[in-house]
């Protein structure tokens, strides 16, 4: 008994010693387990915390590089900021073309831009002026010519070309870009053939920049300076709009104008040919003359001799 009692003890105490192995083994895994969630945990959130960061200098820089990516391809900019190209055409009756004239002209000089062109017909009393003024003064500069005299028509057109200047910048840095490598490329030629052929291909490359430039100096000037066309008209000119007639009475008036054209280009040609009839056509009639006298007087005849005479017939023994 007592010999099957400590071996009851012995396998009771093995049982307990596993039992403890056990559950130390399990306490040490939670433990281990429970760090690595800790430090997986916090892994997570710096790489959350970094994300919006890194995103967020991504998206400014995405924004300054290519602006406007979400307005459908146009510059996200507000009106004042955008190239935008304003036009105007009008038309205003005055009483004196010539005054008008030169208060249109001291009007855009006001506002700081010039007069481009200017053509007047003294006959119709009409004086069209081209102006070229700031595109930040456009709108008064027309609201002032409009009260000058009674404004018979005005059309105002814009184009906003914004997207073309961006287009134009990209495209002129990158060109340059190109131009400075093809010139490192040449200061490092070692054969005549390449030499030329780098020279050539430097050529192309700066002419591209050159029309690019070009393009961008022109829209540049479109942009800073607007273009009014004004047509000054007096009261003795005619209405440039008429309404369109049709009908049997407009085709006869229209038709006897043509005749009266025609009739007049043909009278002024005869005019202009006139001096060379009289001056080739009278020696000519006075030659024709003299020839058809000659052809109608006697011919001169040589004189006939007379026939030897005939000798008288004997007569029969």
């Amino acid at each position: 008994m007592t010999t099957m009692g400590a071996g009851m003890d012995k396998r009771e105490g093995r049982r307990r010693g596993a039992l403890l192995a056990a559950t130390t083994l399990a306490a040490a895994l939670a433990v281990t387990g429970c760090g690595a969630g800790d430090s997986g945990a916090r892994d997570s959130a710096g790489s959350a915390a970094k994300a919006p960061a890194v995103n967020g200098e991504a998206g400014r820089d995405a924004a300054a590089g290519a602006p406007g990516a979400a307005g459908a391809g146009a510059p996200d900019l507000r009106v004042d900021q955008r190239a935008i190209i304003y036009t105007g055409a009008m038309r205003v009756q005055v009483d004196d073309v010539d005054a008008a004239a030169r208060e249109v002209a001291a009007v855009a000089t006001r506002a700081g831009g010039f007069v481009g062109g200017d053509q007047r017909r003294s006959a119709d009393a009409v004086a069209e002026l081209e102006l070229r003024v700031p595109a930040a003064t456009f709108t008064g500069v027309v609201e002032e010519i409009a009260k000058l005299g009674r404004q018979q028509s005005r059309e105002i057109s814009t184009q906003d070309v914004t997207e073309e200047t961006v287009d134009l910048d990209a495209r002129i840095t990158s060109q340059r870009a190109r131009v400075d490598s093809a010139r490192r490329l040449l200061a490092r030629a070692t054969s005549i053939a390449d030499l030329v052929s780098l020279e050539n291909e430097l050529g192309r490359r700066e002419a591209d920049l050159a029309s690019l430039e070009a393009k961008k100096r022109r829209l540049a000037d479109l942009t800073a300076l607007s273009t009014i066309t004004v047509a000054l008209a007096g009261p003795a000119a005619k209405a440039t709009e008429e309404k369109a007639e049709t009908g049997f009475l407009v085709g006869l008036r229209g038709g006897w104008k043509a005749f009266v054209v025609s009739m007049t280009v043909l009278l002024t040609v005869l005019g202009a040919l006139l001096p060379w009839l009289v001056a080739l056509g009278v020696p000519l009639a006075v030659l024709l003359v003299v020839l058809r006298r000659r052809r109608r007087s006697p011919a001169l005849v040589a004189p006939v001799s007379a026939p030897p005479p005939v000798p008288a017939a004997r007569s029969a023994p």
